[in-house]
């Protein structure tokens, strides 16, 4: 099985990588620097192999496509984890909409921009899955007011999934968004749960059998409110 994890040099994507090389997977752990590619891949030994991918730009996400094209001919698992801009200083009625944007890039356009390029290579593959990372503070349910930029961004992505799931449902391609909870990472910041525990949702969507639930928005493998 062969899996590419967006940020995976650190936090949440690093340990989704760890597991998924656990489970036996060949990974493409993708940082926007080679160097922390190498360094996280290192770190977590077996079959993680670091890939440089900015998932903004458009050069970097053809050329992973190629690599993935060129070593193994089809990709198993998309999880779309990188994200920026968690604004907590910031709320909707006064936001720095350059702000909005840049967050947009990441959050939405650059999960967007890969599926789209990598569905070819999804295709062929027997048991495909992508996994977007998203958060409980796109749940339009429990929303209320602060971190504009995160949560419109991630409310976008939950539509995204929603869109993917029903419309490559025939193909079997199975798409889900996860929130990992509030987790002690470098955006979370301190006090959240173990990140171990957040990845474990990932894990299982990235993991699903080929019956397994497509288009739902779930925490710990139990549906989320939209």
């Amino acid at each position: 099985m062969i899996a590419l994890v967006t940020g995976g040099n650190r936090g949440i994507g690093r340990e989704v990588c760890r597991g998924l090389a656990e489970r036996g997977h060949t990974v493409l752990l993708t940082a926007r620097s080679l160097e922390a590619a190498t360094a996280a891949a290192e770190e977590i030994g077996g079959d993680v192999v670091p890939v440089r991918l900015d998932v903004t730009s458009e050069r970097d996400v053809v050329d992973a496509a190629a690599l993935v094209t060129e070593r193994h001919g089809h990709l198993d698992v998309l999880v779309n984890n990188a994200a920026i801009t968690y604004d907590t200083w910031q709320g909707a009625a006064s936001a720095d909409l350059e702000v909005v944007r840049a967050a947009a890039e990441t959050n939405l356009y650059g999960p967007w921009r890969l599926v789209q390029e990598l569905l070819p290579l999804l295709r062929e593959s027997a048991h495909p899955r992508i996994v977007n990372v998203s958060s409980e503070a796109a749940s339009l349910t429990n929303m209320g007011g602060g971190t504009p930029a995160y949560g419109t961004t991630k409310v976008a992505l939950n539509a995204l999934t929603r869109m993917l799931a029903a419309e490559l449902r025939n193909d079997g391609v199975l798409v889900n968004a996860i929130c990992p909870g509030w987790v002690a990472t470098d955006m979370g910041g301190p006090g959240g749960r173990p990140v171990a525990e957040g990845a474990a949702g990932i894990l299982w969507a990235a993991t699903l059998p080929d019956d397994g639930p497509t288009g739902g928005f779930f925490r710990d493998g139990r549906p989320l409110p939209w």
